[in-house]
């Protein structure tokens, strides 16, 4: 491991936000993850379990990797509890471990309108306002922004699999996951009372880390700056998949519009064809008898 971490700790200038390394990363990797979740789509059910669970295997693989070499380089070999892995962008992680294993694909919507409506939220607000993508190392950096860029992938690969965001119902359940671990996080910040010790950017004993909310937290407190943040959370999610929401149903419509005038189009057609070869009546040939 140690050779590992020696050849994983290549240092680098931290990158700026909206600089030509952010903004090309970023626009090729959403380019590149959304058309791969378009065309992975028509995975079946049992392949859509595995895909996902090997997905989640190796975001495991790179979490532990990623802990270990901020533990050891960073913070002179004791655990880093600053990137304790429960926060909202870690949570998928879990979720794509747990969906191979259940059957029941009720229990699934649940989690597969979380990864649609929350996790593809926050990641694409991760890109917008990128200073956390940034890091003294490359290992470090690519990681954030690899691991972001599947988080975009997943979000819209159940959005174009029609395994979330199918009616307008779909958010109550990703939000409903939310709020579980939501607790959990809570709790968690609670019982490890570590400095930098932060799940969701919710305890109660570490200052808020994000713009605005930092100046809620040290002039309201702690409770106030926690709902207002989460209340923030639901209501930006909540946008963008009602958004979505429209557009699928809009692309529903237009295709049963488009259904609709190829059938009557077909119907015209056969109808055409009958009139023209339609078997005269007895009179048409008593006077063609006549005319011979």
């Amino acid at each position: 491991m140690s050779k590992l971490i020696e050849w994983l700790s290549v240092p680098m200038e931290r990158p700026q936000s909206y600089s030509p390394f952010h903004l090309i990363f970023t626009f090729v990797g959403l380019t590149v993850a959304i058309v791969l979740a378009f065309l992975l789509r028509k995975l079946n059910n049992k392949q859509n379990k595995i895909f996902l669970g090997v997905i989640g295997a190796l975001l495991l693989i790179s979490e532990v990797i990623k802990i270990i070499f901020t533990s050891e380089v960073l913070n002179g070999g004791n655990f880093a509890y600053w990137v304790f892995p429960f926060q909202l962008c870690s949570i998928p992680m879990y979720l794509l471990l747990i969906i191979p294993f259940v059957k029941n694909e009720k229990f699934n919507a649940y989690l597969y309108e979380f990864l649609f409506s929350i996790t593809l939220a926050t990641a694409f607000i991760t890109f917008a306002e990128p200073s956390g993508l940034h890091k003294d190392y490359v290992f470090l950096t690519l990681h954030s922004y690899l691991w972001h860029l599947i988080l975009v992938f997943i979000g819209f690969y159940v959005f174009f699999s029609k395994r979330a965001c199918k009616n307008k119902y779909g958010f109550l359940k990703g939000m409903a996951t939310f709020g579980v671990v939501t607790v959990i996080a809570f709790i968690l910040n609670l019982c490890i009372r570590q400095p930098r010790m932060n799940a969701f950017y919710i305890s109660p004993y570490v200052p808020h880390e994000i713009v605005v909310f930092d100046t809620i937290w040290e002039t309201a407190g702690w409770l106030v700056a926690d709902i207002v943040y989460l209340v923030a959370i639901l209501l930006m999610c909540s946008a963008v998949y009602y958004i979505s929401y429209g557009f699928r149903c809009m692309r529903a419509k237009k295709l049963a519009k488009v259904t609709e005038s190829t059938q009557n189009a077909q119907e015209e057609s056969v109808q055409n064809i009958n009139k023209e070869t339609k078997p005269q009546n007895v009179e048409e040939k008593i006077d063609e008898a006549k005319t011979e």
